[in-house]
């Protein structure tokens, strides 16, 4: 059963994954090089497809025919695979390093933003510490003069025994209720500024709490920071150590899979091989099927017992030429020994 998937099903599944690593390879090769040519982008996807295609086709085309095809040719078209290969490679390169840029500058523009937000939530913290001291000074001055009170004073006053008489003073609280007041609206406007400022740092700070917890930019790029900050490298330098590893094994790939799709179907499929017979008509020529007799059979377990190859076995030379047929009968009881001692 294995033996039949293996010859009905693998060659298809190796052609699969040839055809599907080499289509995602040329799509990312031929926007990657729009990309870099975007003057002409149409006439540039034109051009890169049609060079994927004859690379493939010429990959193919030397594996089938290298013994056959002219040297020059032969020599010219592995060349030309080669520089196609690096041709592809350079596109996805292009394409992915574009895709990177794209994140990568979105990552620039929300860490530029908070650095501006920042900015604005130090100078509103500023604004409401110096908010919240004038604030208790003032609170502090109107617990004093609320403290204020009238005192007991004596003037002179000749009409009264002694010339001297108790009165109260009230200037000074007078001053201090005036004061007050004035320090009542203080607090009130220092109190409406502390709450402004309150109120924009607090809108600054969630505006940062937003770009920190922003999915699409952090998912995407949150890797590389954990790579750069754990290697001490900058993100750029890992992300062209990633592209290349990419690009030398993605391309490449696809061609060898191409081969060894060509490879699959030609030993599940072998070609079949035509002679001319004595009328000049192209026949198929067939396997030649070996019949073995009771005396094979015979040798076959005298050589298995005696575990040599049967080179002592003198074979007669005659007229018929069964030479070669005997040969291979011998051979033939070599495998036959092998699988029964497998089958053991």
């Amino acid at each position: 059963m294995f033996k039949n998937i293996k010859k009905g099903m693998f060659p298809f599944l190796v052609g699969f994954s040839a055809l599907s690593v080499s289509g995602s390879a040329a799509f990312y090769s031929v926007f990657g090089l729009s990309k870099l040519f975007a003057g002409a982008s149409t006439e540039v996807i034109i051009m890169a497809g049609s060079l994927e295609i004859a690379k493939l086709v010429t990959a193919s085309l030397l594996y089938q025919y290298w013994d056959t095809i002219n040297k020059v040719l032969r020599t010219y078209l592995a060349i030309a695979t080669i520089i196609l290969v690096l041709i592809t490679s350079m596109g996805i390169y292009g394409f992915l390093s574009a895709a990177y840029q794209d994140t990568f500058n979105q990552l620039t523009y929300v860490e530029n933003e908070k650095k501006f937000l920042q900015q604005k939530v130090e100078f509103y913290q500023q604004d409401v510490t110096r908010y919240e001291k004038e604030l208790q000074q003032t609170l502090d001055n109107i617990t004093s003069l609320s403290e204020a009170r009238s005192v007991s004073i004596q003037v002179k006053d000749t009409s009264v025994v002694g010339g001297v008489r108790n009165t109260i003073s009230t200037v000074d609280l007078r001053a201090a209720q005036a004061r007050l007041g004035i320090e009542e609206d203080k607090r009130k406007d220092v109190n409406l500024k502390r709450d402004i400022a309150i109120d924009s740092l607090r809108k600054y700070q969630q505006q940062i709490l937003e770009l920190d917890n922003n999915v699409e930019v952090a998912g995407e790029l949150g890797p590389l920071k954990y790579i750069s900050g754990l290697t001490g490298y900058p993100m750029d330098k890992i992300i062209n150590v990633l592209l290349l590893i990419i690009i030398f094994v993605f391309d490449p790939l696809a061609v060898s899979l191409v081969i060894a799709a060509n490879f699959a179907f030609n030993q599940a499929y072998p070609r079949r091989k035509y002679q001319e017979n004595l009328y000049g008509e192209s026949v198929e020529v067939k396997p030649q099927t070996i019949i073995y007799t009771e005396e094979d059979e015979e040798r076959m377990n005298i050589i298995g017992q005696n575990g040599n190859e049967g080179e002592h076995y003198e074979v007669e030379d005659d007229d018929d030429g069964d030479v070669e047929t005997v040969k291979q009968k011998i051979s033939g009881l070599k495998n036959k020994i092998r699988e029964r001692e497998m089958n053991k």
